[in-house]
């Protein structure tokens, strides 16, 4: 089954998480993760973002982030890819850094957002990469430095979360480093990373009936809040669906082609060459995959592109959502 869009739109609240392949590390120096912060911030101004925590840790990231003129898909897809480019190109390598998608967790800002600004913020202690909460403090691949006014990125909105400590700057700055604290000794809290509806049932039409009908739904890690807010998102979805089949659509097969030709080093006309070698025959699953699920073309139009005939297209993509 192709995998469900994401679910987004103008204000969402998203915890987005990035791992690498095979756990692989992402960042290796703190140059890595210099330039990868200093485009970031790029990207989120440009798109009219706002980001209220983050951490970069060796093998993955965490964002929580609330979408702005542009959809949490385009914004990532500029940031991950570039990142991708620059990675492989310092380091000699070629193929995927990431693994094939993000997690992007629709959140119910009342509800979590302080609880996720301080789960994402205790990563690195969690981690073990640091000790203390003074020593995060002074940790500059968090938010919670910028935060604490210890480092400096203009892009992050340090404001909004001190504000839901208070109005004063010292006191609400104490009241937040209060509750990071407090944090230190809380169990990892699986929630955090998702925990609403599934909607693989159909899309969302079929969703609501089945919810009319009284039948149970299964649990996924697209959506985190309360029953309330699952009702709201779903009986806000065509709307939601409406404005992110507009962003999504701004992206074009070309532009995946392009994309994947950048990260895997082989030239575009060799993609849409038709040849038979292992590894451009990998990146053709890869390019079909994504044109099925993220723009809703069919096998017809996708061979097309590549030059190879529609059943190839078609056993391209069963072979790579089956692996």
């Amino acid at each position: 089954m192709p995998r469900q869009a994401r679910l987004d739109s103008q204000g969402a609240l998203h915890h987005i998480i990035t791992r690498g392949i095979n756990k692989s590390d992402i960042f290796v120096d703190d140059q890595d993760r210099h330039l990868f912060l200093q485009r970031l911030g790029t990207n989120i101004t440009d798109a009219k973002c706002a980001v209220y925590a983050w951490a970069l840790m060796n093998n993955h990231l965490h964002l929580l982030f609330k979408t702005g003129e542009e959809g949490v898909s385009s914004v990532m897809r500029k940031q991950l890819t570039w990142y991708a480019v620059y990675f492989n190109r310092k380091y000699d390598r070629s193929g995927h850094l990431f693994e094939n998608r993000y997690k992007s967790i629709l959140c119910e800002e009342d509800r979590y957002l302080l609880a996720l600004v301080r789960y994402i913020h205790l990563n690195p202690i969690r981690a073990g990469i640091i000790k203390t909460i003074d020593e995060l403090d002074n940790y500059p691949w968090t938010g919670h430095s910028v935060i604490m006014g210890k480092s400096k990125q203009e892009w992050m909105n340090t404001d909004y979360v001190l504000f839901q400590f208070g109005k004063q700057l010292k006191g609400s700055r104490e009241a937040y480093r209060k509750f990071i604290e407090d944090g230190c000794t809380e169990n990892h809290i699986i929630s955090y990373s998702g925990g609403g509806l599934l909607p693989s049932y159909g899309g969302w039409s079929e969703i609501k009936s089945m919810r009319h009908r009284g039948e149970l739904l299964d649990h996924d890690d697209r959506i985190l809040g309360s029953s309330d807010f699952v009702e709201r998102t779903l009986d806000d979805a065509d709307e939601k669906q409406k404005w992110q089949l507009k962003m999504e659509h701004s992206k074009s097969i070309s532009d995946i082609i392009t994309e994947q030709s950048a990260v895997s080093g082989i030239s575009q006309t060799l993609l849409r060459s038709g040849s038979r070698k292992r590894d451009v025959s990998r990146i053709r699953c890869i390019i079909a995959q994504q044109s099925v699920d993220e723009l809703g073309m069919s096998f017809a139009e996708i061979a097309k592109w590549l030059n190879i005939n529609t059943s190839a297209v078609r056993k391209a993509y069963l072979r790579h959502i089956t692996t």
